[in-house]
This record gives structure tokens, sequence and C-alpha cells, in this order.
């Protein structure tokens, strides 16, 4: 039986930590480096820029950290695992080749492609692939009008590319987790109906996917962790049968505990079941124990096969956008924003209706009895949205600029006063039969394997969750105190959902949120929420619900006129919120 495979993160997004690369391979051993440079909005943006740039639809800043660290991972050993190739894994692949040809290096690279489906929509479409939209069923219609659509790729062809020798590997759009499962199938020669052990790799990759989330970053009671200045990255220790130890270098930053360690499970998750490519992990079997400092064991996760789709994330352009952010200062802030709103309409040579979207929302920011100028501003905040970037132009700053002077008192724009038109894109989620996906593994300087996206349809499989612990709910005395003195939260973004997972940190605090945290309790809570879709899912074995809010966030990321588009507040909002604590819960925390 091989020994654990310790894999490290050097990227939760792309944009991060430029030194983290450096970091994890300087400052303690690990045998595999990778990191996630992607996201649903990064594909638009690597869409813009490969317009820009033909080919170079990837992460620049991963070959830049290839600059600086491929010697060392060569002289030691470590593999090197990426989805920086984004749109162009063979551009980047070609990029990565030339800085190893700069420094004198000979690295065996290798690119996974075959996730771009943009070319074959019309070729499924009539094949009989319906590429509805996961959430609504709305029909594709004209696939014209898409700019990318990538399926999220597994782990063989990562494991065919290491069986291959590759030193550097590079993947478009896998999962997040697949960059992990990958390195950890092929270091012990899992088999693909592996389940069980396939499925922790994916909890593990999964923690780690997101760097220094897993570390105390983002996390809900971050007042208690140290060296959080420059947190640390973490790394995963997978065992051949799946179970993992997840750590950071002694020194670094942050924290790993079991609170770091549920924060991150929680996040961007659904139901139990954590549907994947190559396995279907249960998160409602994951056991977590702290067995050192900085050292959390994760065992016990239980994995059945996967569906026999892929998902799709495909973008399309959705037009334009413009903000206009006008201050209601002190006293009569309602009559303040309906004169702004009125008023800006008789000023602007369009009206409300001539748009395509028009958004409005009143944020009372403003305290009573102010002792700052800023604690007396309140904020009327537009979005409007039009085909035509010449409707968001000039007209529109010009009806804004028109009032500061003949509507309210203490008239200044925040953010802004509109005038420039940002383009913005539409995210749609689909699925596709995973046999009309394989992978394409091609090696630089040598030939393409095909891989098969589809999983053995192995044995059958029946998980059974893991019950919680059994304390009864406390009793007695309570106190208006906000939630978050006793419950943690991580929320993100699911295309145009959100989720909500919020976490106990003891056995009588679990049994208190359970009972307490339904639906309409949490509709009650959230106001913005009562009227959409809410699933709520238990996590026992974690002490945690899952929320999934559908809609919230609108079209997705890039599209949404929230504040907060992304719902990365939403936890936090949600734990600043006040309600009947029992006295015993506060006392423990």
């Amino acid at each position: 039986m091989a020994e654990p495979v310790r894999i490290a993160n050097c990227s939760g997004f792309y944009g991060d930590r430029l030194a983290a690369a450096r970091e994890m391979v300087e400052d303690g051993p690990i045998d595999v480096l990778t990191g996630d440079w992607l996201a649903e909005l990064t594909m638009l943006i690597l869409a813009r820029t490969r317009s820009k740039r033909p080919g170079g639809g990837y992460a620049r800043s991963f070959v830049k950290q290839m600059e600086q660290v491929m010697g060392t991972c060569l002289d030691r050993g470590i593999k090197v695992v990426s989805n920086g190739g984004g749109l162009d894994p063979d551009g980047c692949a070609e990029a990565v080749a030339e800085v190893a040809d700069r420094l004198g290096l000979s690295p065996t690279i290798a690119y996974v492609a075959g996730d771009d489906l943009l070319d074959r929509l019309d070729e499924l479409v009539a094949a009989g692939v319906d590429l509805a939209h996961l959430d609504t069923g709305e029909p594709v219609g004209d696939t014209s009008r898409f700019i990318t659509a990538n399926a999220y790729l597994g782990c063989w062809g990562i494991v065919e590319a290491l069986n291959r020798g590759a030193d550097i590997v590079i993947t478009g759009r896998t999962t997040d987790a697949a960059v992990v499962c990958g390195p950890a199938a092929w270091h012990h020669g899992w088999g693909r109906d592996d389940w069980d052990a396939l499925a922790g790799a994916v909890v593990a990759g999964h923690v780690i996917e997101c760097g220094t989330q897993a570390t105390g970053g983002n996390y809900s009671f971050f007042t208690e962790v140290p060296g959080m200045v420059r947190t640390g990255f973490p790394w995963a220790e997978v065992a051949a049968d799946g179970s993992t130890v997840i750590g950071k270098h002694p020194g670094t930053g942050g924290e790993v505990s079991i609170g770091t360690v549920t924060s991150q499970l929680l996040y961007e998750i659904g139901g139990p079941a954590y549907l994947g490519p190559d396995v279907t992990a249960r998160f409602d079997t994951i056991e977590l124990a702290e067995v050192g400092r900085d050292r959390v064991r994760i065992s016990g996760t239980k994995g059945e096969p996967p569906p026999p789709t892929l998902k799709v994330a495909m973008n399309e352009m959705g037009g334009f956008r413009t903000e206009v952010g006008v201050a209601l200062t002190g006293l009569d802030v309602a009559e303040k924003a309906a004169l702004v709103e009125e008023a800006f309409w008789a000023a602007c040579p369009f009206s409300a209706g001539d748009y395509a979207s028009v958004t409005t929302r009143l944020v009372r920011s403003d305290k009573p009895d102010p002792a700052t100028n800023e604690e007396a501003v309140a904020l009327w905040r537009m979005t409007l949205k039009d085909p035509d970037e010449r409707k968001l132009g000039r007209a529109v700053f010009d009806a804004t600029v028109e009032l500061s002077l003949a509507t309210i008192p203490g008239f200044f724009a925040i953010g802004g006063g509109g005038g420039q038109a940002r383009p913005y894109g539409v995210y749609r989620p689909a699925v596709v039969p995973a046999d009309l996906v394989p992978q394409h593994v091609v090696v630089l300087g040598g030939d393409r394997t095909v891989v098969d996206s589809t999983s053995s349809a192995g044995r059958d499989v029946a998980v059974h969750p893991v019950p919680g612990p059994t304390a009864p709910a406390p009793d007695g005395e309570t106190v208006a105190a906000p939630l978050g003195r006793v419950l943690g939260a991580r929320s993100g973004d699911k295309g145009g959902n959100a989720n909500l997972g919020v976490f106990a940190r003891t056995d009588e605090g679990w049994a208190w949120l359970d009972e307490l945290l339904t639906v309409d309790r949490l509709r009650a809570l959230l106001p913005e929420a009562a009227s959409l879709p809410i699933d709520r899912h238990r996590l026992a074995s974690l002490r945690s619900l899952n929320f999934v809010i559908h809609g919230l966030l609108e079209e997705g990321v890039a599209a949404s006129t929230r504040q907060d588009a992304q719902a990365k507040g939403l936890g936090e909002w949600f734990r600043a919120r006040v309600v009947d604590v029992p006295m015993t819960l506060l006392e423990e925390h």
C-alpha cells in the first residue's frame, strides 16, 4: 500500500497570492502542487481575454508561478497539476514550455482538453441533447449567442497524463476537486469504481480548492485565529483509502481546525449527495477529528456512482449595464429616494420601459442620531441594463447630474453617477451525456490519447447518513443575541443561486440549530429571500445545515444587481440577526 500523498494548494482563484506557489514548495515537504484558477465568472473573463488575444484564454498568473518554482519542483520530484489552462489549455502548455526553455529546463508537459463544447453545440442539439437550463428548464434556443460552453471534466485525464510521465499537467474546465482527486488516484492506483476512496479525495479537493479558506480565511470566528495578516495555504495528505489529513506548513499564519474545515466543506454546495463526474461524494457521511496542531483528519466518506451526465457551464453576453448611486443624508430618507427616482426619469430622455431591466434599491445604511457624516448616509441605487449601449452612457450621466442642485438637500453621488456602460454576461448551467465528452490528453512533443469520461457502473451502493450528536437541545433562560455568537456560517454562489451553510460548534448547539432553523424561520431572518424557493439539507455528522436559495443572484454573478453579487457576505448577515439564544450556549462560547 502506497504512503499518503501530500497535495498542496497555491491558488483559490484567478488573481490569488502570486507568492503562494513558492511558499508551498519551499516552506515544507509536498508531493504535488495544485490549485484552482477557475470559477464561473472566470470563464467569462477569459473569454474576453481570448477575444483580444487569440489562444490567450488562460491564467497568466499560473505561468508566472511556474517561472518561480519549476526548477525546484523538478529537482524535488514535485508534480504540478493546474486548471489554469482555462479556455486554452494548449496555449497555456506552450507558454509554460517557453518558460522552461528560457530557464534551461526540460519538464514533460501535458494538457487535458475536450471540455470546450462551444463549437459542438449545434451538433449536440442535433443529436437530441436539449441543453435545457439546469434550474429553470428553459430550452437552449439559438446557440450562436454563447461565448463559452465548457463541460466539467473529472480526474481520469489527469491520471492518464501522469501515467505518461508528465511533470506538469494543465487542464481546462475540470471540477475544482479533480486536480486533487487525479494525483491521488494516480498515486494510489485506484480503479474507476473505488467509490469511497474517490469520494474521500473529492472531499479533500473541495476543502483545499479555495486555498486559505481552509486555514482561517473567510472564517466566522476569525478573531480566534492567529496570524490572519498572512494566512498560510493548506495541503491535503490523502491516504490509500481516501481518508485525508488537512494541514498547513509550520510557522504560517491561520489555523487548521474542525471549525475551518467544516466551514469550507459547506462552501458552495447543495444537498448531501455532492455530484461529480467521477463519483458522488456523500457529505452526510463525513467525520472530522483533530489529530494534532493544525491537523484535521477527514474519514468515513462514502461514495456512490456518478450521474451519467456532466455539468456544462455556458456564458452569453447579456448586454450592457450601468449603476447610479445617490446619497440620501439625514432626515426624510424615503421621501428623498422617491424624489430622486421620479426626477431622474423626468430628466432622462428614455423611460423606464425603454430599458431591458431597471432595478432600484434603497439601502438603509444610515443611523439615528448619527455621530459622523457617514453614519447619516443611506443610498439610493439603480441598475440599468439594455442591449443598446447608447442608452446607458451619456443619457444616464446627464440625467443624474441634472438632479444635483435641483432636487434633494445634501445631494451627492456614490460610486459615480452613471455614464459608463459595461458589458455583462449571463451564466447558464446545463448537462450533457458524459459519453459524448471524451477527454483528450496531449503530451507536448508526443501524441494524443483519448480517455472516456464515463465511469464504471461498478457495484450497487447503499449509503446511509452518519447520525449526528444526540445531545438534547438546551432549555432554560434565553437572551436576545446575534446568531453569530454561537453559530458559524459560510455562503457563496452557485450560478443564480446562493448557498448558506450554518454550523454549530457543540453537540448542544447542533440540537438547538436543527430545531430552530426551519425554512420558514430562515425566510423571516432573511427577508430578501422570503419569496424565493429554499432547500434545506441536514449534514448531522458535521453539525451543519445547508440552505440553497434559488434565484437570489438572479442570472448569475456577472449579471446580478445585488451589492454582494457572489453572496459572500450572506452568511455574515445571517449571523448578525438577533434571536433568543439559550444562556447556556452563550456561556459555552
